[in-house]
């Protein structure tokens, strides 16, 4: 499982072309899983996410956690973070989990950060979407969960 965190002042999704609800400062992350994942990512994943400390505190120091600062998260499936580039111009995705299997693992993953967090907003898991999003440092950072020592 992959999260690319983006913190953010304010960001939307539209889904085919109908504007989202907006939100505020907090973060954008966008969500990919591979093949071989599993339920058991989702919870430490989104404890690290809620958790990462990477909002300024009072004297301007990356102190404190989405979490703490009370932030919106915005959630966007994203298969395209197992891209596989290695050989020819064109892409592979051969990594990402098949559609059918990411939308229930992402769904829960939405359930555990809107149980952890007061504002979680999503895109429509497989639609077209375009995202409209204020980078905020810009501070965007990667999860993954075999790094991370996960899986």
């Amino acid at each position: 499982m992959r999260i690319l965190l983006q913190r953010i002042k304010e960001a939307r999704v539209d889904v085919e072309g109908v504007a989202g609800r907006r939100a505020g400062a907090g973060l954008l992350a966008l969500v990919g899983f591979r093949r071989g994942d599993e339920e058991k990512l989702l919870e430490p994943m989104a404890a690290k996410l809620a958790n990462l400390r990477i909002f300024d505190d009072g004297q301007g120091r990356m102190n404190l956690s989405l979490l703490d600062a009370g932030g919106d998260l915005v959630l966007v499936s994203q298969f395209t973070l197992y891209a596989d580039c290695r050989k020819g111009r064109r892409p592979g995705f051969s990594d990402a989990l098949a559609p059918d299997l990411a939308e229930p693992h992402f769904e829960r993953f939405r359930r555990i950060c809107a149980g952890i967090l007061p504002t979680v907003i999503t895109g429509s898991f497989g639609a077209e979407m375009q995202v409209h999003l204020v980078n905020d440092g810009p501070v965007t950072i990667m999860l993954d969960s075999a790094q991370l020592g996960l899986g």
